[in-house]
């Protein structure tokens, strides 16, 4: 995580049992409980692709569940990039099929 000022953005990559266990659905509740804007989509590889804008607090929350996931999931690792927020977020949504980013 990165110690700067403001909003910041969480690029994660999630490994391990993600498809097809409610992944998206967990991460887009967890985030909007967070107050999270951003997006989830799987990736081919059976990843999981998320991007989050927010305070750093509930972005460590939100890295934290994505460790754990749901029920049915078997999280091997998330891979975690930080940097400013670009503030062009406005929602928390699922994205359908593979999204190299934004």
């Amino acid at each position: 995580m990165t110690d700067a000022p403001g909003p910041q953005r969480l690029e994660a990559v999630v490994h391990g049992r993600v498809h097809g266990v409610g992944f998206r659905v967990f991460t887009v509740r967890v985030a909007r409980e967070l107050a999270l804007q951003g997006w989830v989509a799987n990736e081919s590889g059976g990843r999981v692709r998320v991007v989050a804008e927010g305070p750093a607090q509930q972005l460590v929350a939100l890295v934290q569940a994505l460790r754990v996931g749901p029920a049915a999931a078997l999280v091997d690792r998330v891979d975690e990039a930080w940097s400013p927020a670009t503030g062009e977020l406005r929602s928390f949504e699922i994205r359908s099929g593979w999204h190299g980013g934004d």
